[in-house]
């Protein structure tokens, strides 16, 4: 049994504990507010760049022609995963889910003879993965968004995944990344990056719409889809800043709950030992007592 000090110090070890995970509670609940609104406010442009653009893609590789961006290199045999974690921890299962997720690709690759290479923004994605997949990271970027995430961010890692793309280096780039739900919900989630994906719906609506452009589809194109590759990665970093901080007010709010609970069992513990000490010594003092 543990002694009446040994407890006492437990339990103010407990208590400076839940200090420090309530603090980090508060803190990411007001760094959430602000993460959440410019996650929110970035998805309506993201969204609508995205929805336009694959229109117009649509009408130019339905015309045969299209840059690079869109076409490809007409092969799909090397794969690069731009894999979007926190560099810190304390955030529950957030950088967990994304790891999960960057494995089961790379494993559903390689069953189909595809040659993967890994892009990774933030330290926890770099560390974790060096340990099995070392040799598949070809770049790595920490301190996103230190002291404020800004589009500079973005467009500097898309800068760097065109120069790959322009280089040869792979033929497929693909974003994995938690969407924002709610504090205590995020999506995983796999969007194609490059080529740009389009859906078959607008296909068959390039088809039916004929549309005059000015200037041509081509100098359309070639100005916004490298901005359209830049914004893309803006809205993934915002939406995995939002679902970090959710994630980690989630999780210090429950490691708050449960030092209070074990705080709880060790004072009820504290109490009864001490009685028992109580106890022991007033049978001695009457045994003594008796005994004279």
């Amino acid at each position: 049994m543990p002694s009446l000090k040994d407890l006492k110090n437990r339990i103010a070890s407990v208590k400076s504990t839940q200090k420090i995970t309530a603090a980090m509670k508060m803190v990411a609940a007001s760094k959430l507010r602000r993460a959440q609104e410019q996650a929110e406010a970035g998805r309506p442009y993201a969204d609508r760049m995205e929805r336009m653009l694959t229109g117009l893609a649509a009408v130019a590789k339905t015309a045969g022609q299209g840059p690079k961006l869109i076409a490809g290199t007409g092969k799909t045999d090397v794969h690069l995963l731009l894999v979007i974690t926190s560099d810190r921890g304390l955030a529950g299962a957030f950088n967990a889910t994304v790891l999960r997720e960057t494995r089961k690709q790379i494993r559903e690759l390689q069953g189909r003879g595809k040659t993967v290479k890994l892009f990774t923004v933030g330290r926890k994605g770099r560390d974790n993965l060096r340990r099995d997949f070392a040799n598949l990271i070809v770049e790595s970027v920490v301190d996103i968004g230190r002291p404020k995430l800004g589009f500079a961010d973005a467009n500097g890692i898309a800068d760097r995944i065109l120069a790959m793309f322009d280089a040869g280096d792979f033929d497929v780039c693909s974003v994995v990344y938690n969407k924002f739900k709610s504090a205590i919900s995020q999506i995983i989630t796999v969007q194609q990056l490059v080529p740009v994906a389009l859906p078959a719906v607008a296909e068959d609506t390039a088809s039916n719409i004929v549309y005059e452009f000015e200037p041509s589809e081509e100098q359309i194109l070639a100005e916004l889809l490298p901005r359209n590759l830049a914004i893309q990665i803006y809205k993934a970093l915002l939406e995995s800043a939002a679902s970090e901080q959710g994630a980690r007010m989630t999780a210090m709010d429950n490691a708050t709950r449960n030092a209070g609970d074990m705080i709880k069992r060790l004072t009820l513990v504290y109490n009864r030992t001490r009685q028992a000490y109580i106890t022991k010594e007033l049978i001695e003092i009457i045994s003594g007592a008796e005994a004279v």
